[in-house]
């Protein structure tokens, strides 16, 4: 008898040591541990959240994670970072887009290419890239950043398509897969280089736009004429060389008469005149030119990328070149 007893005293002691260790656990420990889960994902999106400066001096609050992005004519560089724009630049009400893009833009909606503030409101973006302070000009930046943290990426038009990428790659935190891209690029046009040099040499090349029977040819050192010359080391004729010191745009109008001099070995025709007659090409003028006599004419559709510049558009201009180039010898 007084031996269960004293079990059960010491089994109630057991007990009672348990339940008193429970009760003593510390409570502020437990609230501080609720807090810091509580807290945390407000710490997490806070630290994502940056300023930068952009070209024009602003000082912009980057959105932790953007979704809807706003980028008219750098669509270019977004695709490239894998990166999906709300609306894309277009003209003529939506008829006219990128169209070297299309595979990657073709279910993304259009906007005019002057972008309207009452369109820009109603897709309610949280960060909106403007390409150059030129579309940015008078009060239209403070009209645009009441809409959404707004980012100049350039001073200037016609910029450098790489310090664009490199730009964009910082603002979204993507600067490693900006420098894969650029360093990709760069294999490709000197592998390319190589290809064309075995082949044709450092001839020279021209690109030449045809459009509402106007002919326009490409500066030295932007869009395709960067691609021609920079990457790839084809040789500037010195018709191009002349035109390119006076330029004030991509492309240069120039006369038919003028064209009888241009002392290209080759010719990359980007012709929008296709299908509407495209008479321009029936004069004896042109077809008596050094590069069209000898069958060096490579004739382009104005919905390929020579009209425009980026990553996308250069690599798939690269490629054409190559294709040409080799093709004919």
């Amino acid at each position: 008898m007084l031996k269960n007893k004293r079990i059960t005293i010491i089994t109630v002691s057991f007990l009672v040591l348990i339940l008193s260790l429970v009760g003593c656990s510390d409570p502020s420990k437990e609230v501080k541990e609720k807090e810091d889960k509580q807290t945390e994902p407000v710490i997490e999106e806070a630290s994502t959240e940056r300023s930068l400066i952009d070209a024009m001096g602003h000082e912009v609050t980057i959105p932790a994670n953007p979704e809807r992005i706003l980028a008219s004519y750098l669509e270019d560089n977004l695709v490239a970072l894998g990166i999906m724009p709300i609306a894309q630049w277009s003209i003529n009400d939506g008829a006219g887009v990128q169209s070297y893009l299309q595979e990657y833009l073709k279910d993304v909606p259009t906007i005019p290419s002057d972008l309207p503030f009452e369109v820009v409101t109603s897709l309610t973006p949280d960060l909106i890239l403007m390409g150059s302070s030129q579309a940015v000009e008078g009060s239209k930046y403070d009209q645009y950043n009441k809409i959404a943290p707004t980012f100049v990426v350039e001073e200037e038009n016609n910029g450098d398509w790489r310090e664009q990428l490199v730009s964009m790659g910082d603002i979204f935190g993507k600067q490693e897969e900006a420098k894969k891209v650029l360093d990709e690029y760069e294999v490709k046009s000197e592998e390319s280089k190589k290809l064309i040099h075995e082949s044709v040499g450092s001839e020279s090349a021209a690109a030449i736009w045809l459009v509402n029977d106007s002919f326009y040819i490409v500066g030295e050192n932007v869009s395709s004429g960067a691609v021609l010359y920079g990457d790839l080391g084809l040789s500037t004729p010195s018709v191009v060389k002349e035109i390119s010191s006076t330029a004030t745009g991509n492309w240069s109008a120039n006369s038919l008469e003028r064209l009888a001099e241009l002392d290209a070995d080759h010719i990359f025709l980007i012709n929008s005149d296709k299908g509407n007659g495209a008479e321009m090409l029936q004069d004896p003028i042109w077809e008596n030119i050094p590069a069209v006599k000898n069958g060096h004419i490579y004739e382009y559709g104005s919905e390929t990328s020579w009209l425009y510049s980026g990553v996308i558009a250069n690599t798939q201009m690269i490629e054409g070149i190559v294709e040409s180039l080799i093709k004919q010898n």
